[in-house]
């Protein structure tokens, strides 16, 4: 599975920005699929994802009502709209997705095979 992260740019605080991403080799069927970010010195944060029975998104509370996941199966694509950015939101956003995440760790980023190149966002204040 090869994911293809893109949309990051520089935004001002209280902007917004829509990151995608899409898988090639295999679709997101039946997978658990997850934005995570990690800022510089920090550790990789879940973001949101839905679950390996696309269910969800479940969004981490840091992003809940700012950001929007979706997802277009017949393009094999999930998108991450996010709205109201802030400085703190400054990050290296990815994508990832695996067969074997269940719904008790789809937050843990150990537990994703599959990882996109990332993609740099960064909100100015």
């Amino acid at each position: 599975v090869q994911l293809q992260a893109s949309g990051g740019g520089l935004v001002q605080a209280g902007g917004s920005l829509r990151l995608s991403c899409q898988a090639s080799g295999r679709t997101f069927s039946n997978t658990a699929v997850a934005w995570f970010r990690q800022a510089p010195g920090k550790e990789r944060n879940y973001v949101a994802g839905f679950n390996r029975n696309g269910r969800g998104p479940y969004y981490a509370d840091s992003v809940k009502d700012r950001f929007t996941m979706s997802r277009n199966n017949a393009k094999d694509t999930v998108y991450l709209e996010m709205n109201n950015l802030r400085p703190e939101d400054t990050a290296i956003y990815y994508c990832a997705t695996s067969l074997s995440v269940m719904q008790s760790n789809l937050a843990s980023h150990t537990a994703y095979a599959y990882w996109g190149q990332g993609t740099l966002v960064t909100v100015s204040s």
